[in-house]
């Protein structure tokens, strides 16, 4: 059953609606600067700069006007004199997470909404695909709003005919409604053109091979990369041999073969954002007490249960995500809906899929900020954004510890995570 692949997180993203504008945090919080210096030290914690290297034990970083402009071992730093110091001893402290994969409001209010809910689980930055409508998206793209995660946007994106299940996408039946759609959205300023390539389980016909290869050849003469939803393993190689630049998903009908391995292999700036399915195993939902409503919590626990169906569906993924990444392929994190606690869940799911967890926060912190093209983001490094989070424990250790946040700091400043 087709929709059986969806998270619950995914399915029950309605939840959090209402029990998101009730947010208050109950992890402790970092300690405060004690002034509104300028110049801040943060001293003491183990530091994961987000690049793959070893953590930094006794770090300390300094930050100035929203930046990192020093990061190293503490014995290696010059705090500035009358700087403000921050002491961060036995905390661990990561890039802020960012999801290539989501799909949220596009009124400004409820979208806004949706982009501070996100920075609360400590997440910098959210890219929408393919079904922003209107011009607010464009806008809020354009803007740093205080306390929210920056926000990227595919547009509309673009599909064969789906009757009675969406509207919003472009649906091309020919080559040059194809190129039309791109361009319209070029005209935008969109930040990667998106397709589906999907029959959803035999309800419609898939974008064919001639429509999205005029859509990919479109997108690069526009200066635009690609991205796909995709299912098959067959449409997964027609794609890349049409030139796409990311999948949305990965393969998720049958395990990879060599021939699409070599397909992958022959486009090395190519970025999975893997989007896995739920693994269909109990799941202790408690860690969300005190963030959302407990009847909300309540009704997800109680969702949280073995599935051996999902667990099959699961497994065929995971097994396509270990040797993708074995592969070398690039892995980034996404993770579908608007959930913005997702990004934790699907950490964890990545870890249980093979992947090290020194390997998923470089997916969820330099890859992804790499692919969604903010230089400036992504490590905890000199001259990049100073958004960073302090954790309780170390996710090294277990990949979940990310869920334990005592504090998020975006562009320098501390996050108020009681704040409706």
């Amino acid at each position: 059953m087709y929709q059986v692949k969806l998270k619950i997180r995914r399915a029950h993203a309605y939840l959090l609606i209402v029990g998101m504008l009730a947010f208050s945090a109950c992890a402790p919080s970092a300690p405060e600067p004690s002034t509104t210096a300028d110049t801040v030290v943060f001293e003491g914690a183990r530091l994961i700069v987000g690049d793959g290297s070893a953590p930094i034990e006794n770090a300390t970083f300094v930050v100035e006007d929203g930046q990192f402009v020093q990061v190293g071992a503490t014995n290696q730093i010059q705090a500035p004199d009358g700087a403000t110091r921050v002491d961060l001893a036995g905390m661990t402290v990561m890039p802020a997470i960012i999801d290539t994969h989501t799909h949220l409001n596009t009124e400004r209010d409820a979208l806004i909404a949706d982009l501070r809910n996100r920075a609360r689980y400590g997440v910098s930055a959210a890219m929408s695909m393919g079904r922003d409508t209107g011009e607010v998206p464009i806008q809020i793209r354009g803007e740093e709003i205080p306390g929210a995660a920056r926000f990227r946007t595919a547009g509309v994106g673009i599909t064969a005919p789906e009757p009675g299940r969406s509207d919003i996408p472009y649906w091309v039946t020919s080559e040059e409604e194809a190129r039309r759609a791109v361009q319209e959205q070029a005209a935008r300023k969109i930040d990667i053109v998106k397709i589906w390539v999907d029959d959803r389980d035999g309800q419609f016909k898939k974008l064919s091979p001639e429509l999205y290869g005029a859509v990919i050849d479109e997108a690069h003469k526009q200066g635009l990369r690609v991205t796909a939803h995709i299912y098959a393993l067959e449409d997964a190689k027609g794609l890349l041999r049409a030139g796409i630049d990311a999948f949305a998903h990965g393969v998720r009908d049958t395990d990879v073969d060599d021939a699409v391995i070599a397909l992958f292999k022959a486009n090395p700036d190519f970025v999975l954002a893997p989007n896995l399915p739920s693994r269909g195993v109990a799941t202790d939902y408690g860690w969300l007490n005190g963030s959302l409503p407990s009847d909300q919590v309540e009704k997800l626990q109680a969702r949280a249960t073995d599935n051996p169906e999902e667990q099959a569906v699961f497994a065929i993924q995971a097994r396509n995500l270990a040797r993708l990444n074995a592969e070398g392929v690039t892995i980034a994190l996404g993770t579908d809906g608007n959930t913005p606690w997702a990004p934790h869940v699907e950490m964890e799911d990545m870890v249980a899929a093979g992947m090290t967890p020194a390997q998923v926060i470089v997916a969820a912190t330099r890859n992804s900020a790499e692919f969604l093209r903010l230089a400036n983001a992504g490590a905890v490094e000199a001259g990049k954004s100073a958004d960073f989070l302090v954790l309780e424990a170390n996710p090294l250790d277990d990949i979940t510890n990310t869920r334990r946040i005592a504090a998020v700091y975006l562009r320098g400043a501390k996050l108020d995570r009681a704040a409706p």
